[in-house]
């Protein structure tokens, strides 16, 4: 699984990065509000885990502005004792837990086990954006009339429908809904996009797939 790190006091991200890393995860660590959101504009994290005290932008307002944009990906917030009103904002603004420094690494890594955890045992059984609805159990997308997708395009239209508005590159795509088939490339991923964009034609929906072969792909809603 892969976890944003954002942490600003250099020595302290080492430290976890070190103990998150040993205990199976793909770490990105960056020490700064704004770093974080170039990274978040480029990847597709499993978890994130922000502090709420970092230069440029702090915590609470990265976490703010992924939510804006309906992004759900679990966030673990780190705070300072004296931080009980940025907790509660927090998980008002829909931070998923959080962490009081200091920390055992234990605890840390007991906490983001916690997380992932429960976002992976919850599932959408419909996902809406724009006009456009997902349904995960009958693998069907639905307008103006409705249409089965085969997993693959399920997969990638999930992936798609949960950043809408976003530049999601074809490495990108392929190591989330690909990432078992080492045959799968640009042309694979250029394949089901052309699937899915005469699918939702076929539904009479307004939404649109924009991109390009070999570049990247963005859901315009």
């Amino acid at each position: 699984m892969k976890i944003l790190l954002a942490e600003d006091t250099r020595d302290l991200s080492r430290a976890e990065v070190a103990i998150l890393q040993h205990e199976g995860y793909e770490v990105d660590p960056v020490y700064d509000g704004e770093e974080a959101l170039k990274h978040i504009n480029e990847n597709i994290y499993d978890g994130m885990i922000l502090d709420i005290m970092m230069p440029k932008k702090d915590g609470l307002e990265v976490l703010k502005e992924i939510r804006s944009r309906g992004l759900n990906t679990p966030v673990l917030l780190l705070t300072a004792k004296a931080e009980v009103d940025d907790r509660v904002a927090g998980l008002d603004m829909g931070a998923d837990d959080y962490l009081t420094k200091p920390f055992a690494m234990k605890e840390l890594l007991a906490r983001v086990r916690t997380m992932l955890r429960k976002h992976a045992d919850y599932t959408v059984r419909e996902l809406t954006v724009a006009d456009v609805t997902l349904h995960s159990e009958s693998l069907e997308m639905v307008c103006q009339n409705s249409i089965r997708l085969s997993i693959r395009e399920y997969e990638l239209m999930e992936i798609l429908m949960r950043n809408p508005d976003r530049e999601l590159t074809t490495e990108l795509l392929i190591s989330k809904v690909w990432a078992t088939e080492p045959e799968a490339d640009a042309d694979t991923v250029w394949l089901y996009i052309s699937y899915l964009r005469r699918k939702l034609a076929s539904i009479s929906s307004k939404v649109e797939i924009a991109g390009e072969r070999n570049g990247s792909y963005r859901l315009i809603v």
